[in-house]
């Protein structure tokens, strides 16, 4: 039913009970309109659920004794700068995935999208203004995972890709998992991704790069079975398989709150960002989330550490809430809750956020003056951050090239 009222073509999904996967199942079709069906072992983009890796790697470098949470970044990366000298200074390895910066939400995210490569990407902090004081408030952002990435690299002399196999994929069995388009592009078990747009599910091309250029806090392929290994390792506190793999106490810290996000008084609800993670105090047990999107495809993954369960959600449509509705109707069930239609919920909400912002599209003067001829728009029009942008007159039309890949 949800799917159907989200427009999904396929999902994976996958509980896991104290040590063991008690279920896994996937629904629906790897491609709109197509026979091949969804599998547990189906790979999809995991998107931002990436973000939890990353941190876990710093967090094997803090219990190896290489790092401390609280250190100065620029100690680890003497280039790092932000816009503000001061916070360039007090910048600590926590802060990287706190998501409490000061920056402006999704600032600079265009910049994978146009090519530019993550060195790029980690140098234009210094040209991003912040529009809140350092640390008091939520804004989501995705560039300081590159520079997160960046400390590990310098600190084990290995790429990010290198690590993630090695410290995470390989002792957690996760042997179909990768991060790198080819490999999403050449399986033979891969979901397409899709999008809905007015009433159309189009498939996207899956040779976009932008993903992997934003690959420590997005990139990673997947299926539920290779996250439920992952799941497993959150759930017993960084061992699976009687192997350690982060320590108890990091563990914890990663899923601590860390920044505010959201809090609902009348409720006495509070939703925190943590390292990589977000913290609900729901009742009777808090649980621990992530959700994930690229184009084409939402994830998410959720567990509640006291009784020990949890789940994966993988889709190969980018627009839908389903995946944060299930995690909910699944606790309601579970934890003997009253139940409700949270996905009916969220429709309803995107719904009226699509009526409002329609209402605040700017309409039309009845009056409108003349362009300018088309040649005076031509010429390079520059920025710090996304650097020359080229605009020309062809066939009678203008076009606009920018980034590397001259998009």
């Amino acid at each position: 039913k949800g799917m159907e009222e989200w427009r999904i073509p396929g999902m994976a999904l996958a509980i896991v009970q104290n040590d063991s996967v008690i279920f896994a199942k996937g629904f629906g079709v790897k491609v709109k309109r197509g026979s091949d069906p969804v599998t547990p072992h189906t790979i999809f983009q995991i998107g931002s659920t990436t973000k939890a890796f990353t941190a876990a790697l710093i967090a094997m470098l803090v219990d190896e004794g290489k790092i401390k949470w609280k250190d100065r970044v620029t100690d680890y990366v003497p280039d790092f700068r932000m816009y503000d000298p001061w916070v360039t200074r007090e910048f600590m390895i926590e802060d990287l995935l706190a998501q409490h910066s000061g920056l402006p939400p999704y600032s600079g995210d265009a910049q994978a999208f146009f090519g530019f490569d993550r060195r790029h990407i980690q140098k234009s902090l210094s040209f991003i203004k912040p529009v809140s004081s350092f640390r008091s408030e939520f804004a989501y952002v995705n560039h300081l995972f590159l520079v997160a990435a960046q400390v590990v690299e310098n600190l084990t002399g290995k790429s990010w890709e290198d690590n993630i196999r090695e410290r995470i994929f390989v002792p957690l069995k996760m042997s179909e998992s990768s991060y790198h388009k080819k490999a999403l592009m050449e399986g033979r078990d891969v979901a397409a991704g899709h999008h809905v747009q007015g009433h159309t599910v189009t498939a996207v091309p899956m040779d976009l790069n932008w993903p992997y250029i934003y690959g420590p806090a997005g990139g990673i392929n997947s299926n539920v079975m290779d996250m439920a290994q992952w799941l497993r390792l959150q759930i017993h506190d960084g061992t699976v398989d009687g192997v350690r793999l982060v320590s108890a106490e990091n563990m914890n810290f990663m899923h601590s709150p860390k920044t505010v996000a959201a809090y609902d008084a009348k409720k006495e609800l509070g939703v925190y960002y943590c390292q990589s993670w977000i913290y609900v105090d729901s009742r009777p047990y808090p649980f621990v989330w992530h959700n994930g999107g690229t184009t084409g495809y939402h994830s998410m993954i959720a567990f509640w550490p006291e009784p020990k369960i949890g789940m994966v959600i993988l889709t190969n449509e980018s627009s839908n809430k389903l995946a944060e509705a299930l995690p909910k109707y699944f606790a309601d069930l579970y934890f003997g809750n009253a139940q409700k239609d949270y996905s009916q919920e969220a429709l309803d909400e995107a719904k009226k956020e699509k009526s409002e912002a329609h209402a605040k599209t700017a309409k039309q003067p009845q009056t409108v003056s003349a362009s300018l001829p088309l040649s005076s728009y031509v010429g390079t029009y520059s920025n710090p951050v996304y650097e020359d942008a080229q605009v020309a007159l062809r066939n009678g039309a203008l076009t606009l090239h920018i980034g590397p890949e001259n998009i």
